[in-house]
């Protein structure tokens, strides 16, 4: 039997996740990350991208996370907090599609730094939707 961990996931919109977990996997600043049962105390951030974990009963979630926080507690328990999260099949493709065009649109305005990242951020977040939801051949780079 797997050793197991609780695991929350909690976006803006609610609870994503909340129970027991075997491996969770997560897209940070240079890489994918994983975080198994004993995991040292730990403070990371997650970058745009799939999320996969592993429930306790064996069965394999993948889901679509914005940027955020993720904290191994010292009791073992691991904590993600993002902006949002959402399983590939609960993406509308249509206005994934149409965020990353005025993305797209906004990026290439004059603008300041700091509405430039939003910008960046806007279009990296439709571009992992649109790939999470296997609409690859809907985006263009």
């Amino acid at each position: 039997m797997a050793s197991l961990f609780n695991l929350k996931i909690i976006a803006c919109d609610g609870i994503f996740y909340d129970g027991p977990c075997e491996i969770l996997v997560f897209p940070g600043s240079d890489g994918e990350y994983a975080i198994l049962n004993h995991h040292e105390v730990f403070t990371g951030i997650v970058e745009i991208g799939n999320i996969r974990f592993t429930t306790g009963d064996g069965e394999k979630r993948n889901a679509i996370i914005s940027d955020g926080l993720v904290t191994v507690e010292p009791d073992g328990s691991v904590v993600v907090v993002a902006y949002s999260c959402e399983r590939p099949e609960d993406i509308d493709t249509f206005r994934a599609q149409e965020a990353l065009e005025r993305a797209q649109e906004q990026l290439q305005q004059k603008q300041s730094r700091i509405d430039y990242q939003i910008s960046a951020n806007n279009m990296a977040r439709a571009m992992a939707r649109l790939k999470g939801a296997g609409a690859n051949n809907l985006y263009k780079i």
